[in-house]
């Protein structure tokens, strides 16, 4: 027996030309609607991401500025910087001393106060260092507690 062009596969029906309209093909309405969702998912994973992170490390409030270093011996190095704060609050900084080479020579964590309606403090400290001190940094300061 031949086949002809008439001959069709079992089970799928035939609808004759022209009658019923446009046949539609199989869709990727399903492909767009998943990808939309998933797209709105990790938009919004990325969007709590990066509130916990400026929360964590990005708070304007507690925001950390060199001024000089100075006195820079074998042995030690005074850092004076500028900090904000909330208006007469404190904050915990951390400082760091490199070597030329990049090698820490010291850290140390303080506790600096600003005096009572003011937010900006302008301290010195004296970092005790390991070797001569190339640079004096201010790595970072967060509320206290």
């Amino acid at each position: 027996m031949s086949e002809t062009h008439a001959t069709i596969a079992p089970g799928a029906p035939v609808f004759p030309p022209g009658r019923y309209g446009r046949r539609r093909e199989p869709s990727g309405r399903r492909r767009v609607l998943l990808a939309t969702v998933a797209l709105l998912v990790l938009v919004s994973v990325l969007s709590l991401i990066s509130v916990r992170l400026y929360r964590q490390y990005g708070d304007p409030n507690y925001d950390a500025q060199v001024i000089t270093y100075t006195d820079i011996t074998d042995n030690q190095l005074r850092l004076d910087f500028r900090v904000t704060v909330p208006a007469g609050g404190s904050t915990v900084c951390l400082l760091r001393a490199r070597d030329r080479d990049g090698a820490e020579v010291a850290r140390e964590q303080i506790t600096v106060t600003a005096p009572p309606g003011q937010r900006h403090v302008t301290t010195s400290h004296l970092l005790a260092t390991t070797g001569r001190a190339f640079i004096g940094e201010v790595l970072r300061c967060r509320p206290p507690g």
